[in-house]
């Protein structure tokens, strides 16, 4: 069998866990198109996950549910407002390489609730991770917007993002999102649940 190296002699077989763990790294190394591919290894991998309960704001235990996941094709709102269907919503990105906007969008939510003598610095850190020129996870704004952002991140008030945070959720509102519902991680995701829910 070439392209596998043991360096023991004694081969065992992986478990389930080993199994998930090396779909869910190979889904992350493959490129767009392989995406479709490997989704079922992503879904068996993810959804127990999910299921298993999330914890909400009120730290209870939430089930996902078909009912919820339905509730995510009505807006890109209700989506957001789901922590699972953050969740869901940023690996599919994550296989688009647009994972930058859900993560500045966050990031933006958390920036609003931060307390005054810490905008500053929280501030300075998404100026650098997602509107600088050279940004790592540079979002797509024009430079217009971006000059802007840039002289309202120096005065750090808890809406100095507000313009740039808009531009981004259009975007995905506009772009990733109609494609989202239509994709084969969502509908798989919703089928398996309804299936599940109507045994």
């Amino acid at each position: 069998m070439p392209g596998f190296f043991f360096p023991h002699n004694n081969m065992t077989e992986l478990n389930g866990k080993e199994d998930c763990k090396l779909a869910e790294g190979k889904i992350h190394k493959k490129k767009q198109k392989a995406f479709g591919a490997d989704l079922k290894n992503y879904l068996r991998c993810m959804v127990p996950h999910i299921e298993s309960g999330i914890k909400n704001s009120n730290s209870r235990n939430v089930m996902l549910s078909a009912e919820e996941v339905l509730q995510w094709s009505q807006s890109l709102e209700k989506l957001l407002a789901s922590q699972s269907g953050q969740g869901v919503f940023r690996e599919f990105l994550k296989s688009e390489f647009s994972e930058e906007n859900i993560e500045f969008w966050l990031a933006c939510e958390d920036y609003k609730k931060t307390k005054s003598d810490h905008l500053h610095g929280k501030a300075e850190k998404i100026y650098e991770e997602f509107v600088q020129s050279d940004a790592i996870k540079q979002i797509n704004i024009d430079y217009q917007m971006r000059e802007a952002t840039a002289k309202r991140a120096q005065e750090a008030t808890h809406t100095s993002f507000d313009e740039a945070q808009k531009t981004v959720y259009i975007l995905m509102e506009r772009d990733s999102y109609p494609r989202f519902l239509k994709s084969k991680a969502y509908l798989n995701l919703l089928n398996q649940l309804q299936t599940n829910s109507s045994k």
